[in-house]
């Protein structure tokens, strides 16, 4: 079992608990997209957070999965977002609180969208029913970012 950081860097030390989570699936072998968070009080992911893993903030992490794109030997990359969807979720079920099935709503995109500001939220993430996965931007995943979240307002000021 080993979690791997966008870059290729091995991250398993920095988040143990997340890292027993995964070892513990009842599956042969599994690679999920997902990211690593640390949340505030109102269960808002806050990414100054998990920066400051050294002092012990990687013990409360958790794997926010997004998606599934191997299972058990099998490629699933080419498999409908909305199947990868359901399979990462039945896998994930019952392995809170350390890895958390990352919501998806088939709702409107606006109305999605402003609930997600409402509360905070950095954003949200669009993505065509049927479309396979693939690495890097896709003109069929729309990344919408929410203009007053804290780590917005930090990229813009960073830019």
């Amino acid at each position: 079992m080993r979690l791997i950081t966008r870059a290729g860097n091995e991250s398993s030390h920095r988040f143990p608990f997340i890292a027993t989570a995964v070892g513990k699936l009842p599956v042969r072998s599994c690679l999920i997209d997902g990211e690593a968070v640390v949340c505030d009080e109102n269960r808002l992911a806050v990414f100054e957070l998990i920066l400051r893993n050294g002092n012990g903030d990687g013990d409360r992490a958790v794997l926010c999965a997004f998606d599934l794109l191997e299972l058990d030997g099998k490629d699933l990359r080419r498999t409908p977002i909305e199947e990868r969807k359901e399979l990462v979720a039945e896998l994930l079920n019952g392995f809170q609180p350390d890895i958390v099935y990352n919501e998806c709503f088939r709702e409107d995109g606006e109305i999605v969208f402003r609930e997600a500001c409402r509360t905070g939220c950095e954003g949200i993430v669009s993505k065509r029913l049927g479309s396979i996965y693939r690495r890097g931007r896709s003109p069929l995943w729309i990344k919408v970012k929410n203009p007053n979240a804290p780590a917005v307002k930090r990229e813009a000021e960073e830019d």
